[in-house]
């Protein structure tokens, strides 16, 4: 349906259901996808030094032990 369709069907509608068209409408236009906020990239090397990873990180866990 184009536009100028969709234009006269409401232009042919009486003025209660216009109102409630107009209601509808903005109902949708206010659910409809939203703008994420521009996100700067992480620099390269922001966290080193910051994050430590342990040294058993890839050991068996203990709590797991009786399903191995």
């Amino acid at each position: 349906m184009s536009t100028a369709d969709l234009f006269l069907k409401i232009e042919s509608l009486p003025a209660e259901l216009r109102k409630e068209a107009e209601a509808f409408i903005d109902a949708l236009l206010k659910r409809g996808p939203k703008k994420k906020p521009d996100r700067k990239p992480i620099p390269f090397g922001k966290f080193k030094g910051k994050i430590r990873i342990a040294d058993d990180f890839d050991a068996p866990l203990v709590d797991l032990k009786d399903y191995m």
